[in-house]
């Protein structure tokens, strides 16, 4: 998958997946295979949802969490579209048998 990787010292994140760019705070992520890995299961996901969709469940997710857990690091760690990535981000062969909107069963 292609994408642009630019680099933003002022982000609030290690890296972040706006396609068809990957945002990284540090120019060294560029070359961090995790971190394309964990991006790139985003820009797949991001796709999916026709991009524009991606943001709204995104948040919604987040904010459903927020309200469940009450703390703002579990609800990020308890996205759907989150755990799947982290859960993969490790697995060089993942994107060989991926399935479309495997996000779902993160829900």
């Amino acid at each position: 998958m292609r994408f642009w990787a630019v680099t933003v010292s002022s982000l609030p994140a290690q890296a972040m997946a706006l396609y068809p760019f990957l945002l990284v705070k540090d120019e060294h992520l560029k070359s961090d295979e995790r971190i394309i890995r964990h991006e790139q299961i985003h820009f797949y996901q991001q796709l999916e949802m026709l991009i524009v969709f991606f943001y709204p469940v995104y948040l919604l997710n987040y904010l459903y969490n927020l309200v469940k857990f009450r703390n703002h690091g579990e609800a990020y760690f308890q996205i759907s579209f989150e755990r799947e990535a982290y859960q993969n981000e490790n697995d060089l062969a993942y994107f060989k048998r991926r399935k479309q909107y495997a996000w779902l069963k993160y829900l």
